[in-house]
């Protein structure tokens, strides 16, 4: 199967980089567009819900250091263009399905750290994504730091 558009979910650590390595062979030998996308979940969502406070100067910043990430991560990258780089704020999973139907893309491109027994083969963001996706997903297998 030949895919045209694959869509990397990244997470703009240095973990990420061999995910990011395998979606650029893949994009290469299928002569694909490659897009990436970094998803800023809500605070509300760490703390559970109800916050008895404003997060949104907090929220801010945290979107902003993520924008800057992400056109440091496109630097190291330079197959990324401007209109290849998408930053998004929600559900990983969500937004993930959404952008992939969005910009019509047939691979979608996540990493996993490898666990033990069949119920934590995907890590959560990785299970998420793989149920529901609107395309095929391939899942990256991150080797454990040493």
């Amino acid at each position: 199967m030949s895919y045209t558009h694959i869509l990397v979910a990244v997470d703009l650590t240095e973990e990420c980089d061999p995910v990011m390595t395998r979606a650029q062979v893949l994009a290469r030998n299928n002569q694909a567009k490659l897009s990436v996308v970094h998803v800023v979940e809500p605070m509300a969502m760490a703390f559970g819900g109800d916050v008895p406070m404003d997060l949104s100067m907090l929220q801010q910043q945290q979107f902003d250091q993520a924008r800057e990430r992400l056109d440091a991560f496109a630097v190291k990258y330079n197959e990324l263009a401007a209109d290849q780089r998408h930053l998004t704020y929600g559900q990983p999973r969500q937004e993930i399905h959404r952008l992939a139907e969005e910009q019509g893309c047939d691979l979608i491109i996540v990493g996993s750290h490898g666990r033990h027994g069949l119920a934590l083969l995907l890590g959560s963001t990785a299970n998420d994504v793989l149920h529901g996706a609107p395309c095929d997903v391939l899942a990256v297998r991150l080797k454990k730091p040493e």
